[in-house]
């Protein structure tokens, strides 16, 4: 049997939705793919080169910001998210030469290894956000999608990284 009222109200006579929305509900998802062998020796913190837009709805709204990075390094290469300029999900205690990190890849030269990020940003704004990973080593080569021998052998491997935005209604 078909559904032909609504709250007394034929379906044809409905111009919006309920007034509120429940919080906690995913109100959009977007996603941006990185499958490029990329490298740096940058000593400094140097954008990996993708990133991901997203608008939320309501200043209210959350943003899930999921990202697996698929990382190698030899000696600690670290990473780092951000929403425009601003550090979000990361550390708050740099202190000396300690960097102030989402996470880091360590590894041997035959292995390249996912390094999760997941964090519930707040960031009350209804303009297009813009959120990208940074990358900086410490004193050797790290790479992004492939292994640092990138041997071409059943054991060397070139993979996909993701960054994946939610909105969460607030």
């Amino acid at each position: 049997m078909a559904i032909t009222r609504i709250n007394n109200n034929t379906i044809s006579a409905i111009t919006a939705l309920p007034g509120a929305i429940a919080t906690g509900k995913v109100l959009q998802v977007v996603q941006n793919t990185q499958g490029t062998a990329l490298s740096t020796t940058s000593t400094s913190w140097a954008d990996m080169g993708w990133d991901q837009a997203i608008t939320p709805s309501a200043t209210s709204s959350k943003i899930l910001v999921f990202g697996t990075l698929m990382m190698a390094s030899t000696n600690h290469g670290n990473f780092r998210c951000m929403r425009a300029s601003t550090v979000i999900g990361a550390g708050s205690t740099a202190s000396g030469s300690r960097q102030n990190v989402s996470g880091y890849a360590n590894c041997d030269g035959n292995t390249c290894r996912p390094q999760p990020f997941c964090f519930l940003d707040s960031p009350s704004s209804t303009s297009s956000l813009t959120y990208k990973f940074q990358w900086i080593v410490n004193s050797s080569t790290t790479y992004l999608n492939r292994t640092p021998n990138d041997t071409d052998a059943a054991y060397g491997s070139r993979s996909l990284s993701t960054l994946t935005l939610m909105e969460i209604a607030g």
